[in-house]
């Protein structure tokens, strides 16, 4: 199995493999990674964070989130995308935002062809590490474990990782949730 490593647009050399891409949807950054699962096991092809500049207007901000989330779409094709399901905010404006950005990551799927998957960020804490409970740092050292990426992983990529590792492990169980469109 090759080693997970940050991706700067390199192909992925598929081949009738089950792919998944984990999205963490964020106004400021949105991670993303790319899982390959095959009989022989799982396999990352990448994984990486959007980062929109903070100076954009906040419409600008979603369409470069939407740009990019379409080239990952597009590089990674995907068979099925996880995304996170909004938690509950400290304050309506922060859900609001995170709304809006789960709305053009939904879109960037919705027009690729790809079906939608979300799961709760308890529901990725448990698959992963086992606790609902588990700490950012607790979710990425287990990506780190399990995957074994090359390179800096951000928190952001890791949880994008952990969604996309999420859906494989339920998929395997048969519990998934396809989101209703």
């Amino acid at each position: 199995m090759k080693s997970c490593q940050n991706w700067e647009g390199n192909g992925n050399g598929r081949a009738g493999a089950f792919v998944v891409v984990g999205i963490d949807p964020g106004s400021i950054a949105t991670g993303y990674g790319s899982i390959r699962r095959t009989n022989a096991g799982i396999e990352c092809l990448g994984f990486g964070c959007i980062r929109p500049s903070q100076q954009s207007p906040f419409t600008a901000r979603l369409e470069e989130i939407y740009d990019r989330l379409v080239e990952v779409i597009d590089t990674f094709r995907p068979d099925r995308v996880a995304v996170e399901t909004i938690f509950h905010s400290r304050s309506a404006r922060a859900a609001l935002i995170m709304g809006h950005v789960r709305g053009v990551v939904l879109l960037a799927a919705a027009k690729a062809g790809v079906q939608v998957f979300e799961y709760t960020p308890l529901e990725v804490k448990l698959s992963v590490v086992g606790s609902g409970a588990a700490s950012k740092k607790q979710v990425q050292f287990m990506i780190q474990r399990i995957l074994s990426p090359s390179g800096r992983l951000s928190s952001d990529a890791s949880d994008a990782l952990a969604i996309a590792l999420c859906h494989i492990n339920k998929t395997a169980r048969g519990s998934y949730e396809l989101l209703k469109r």
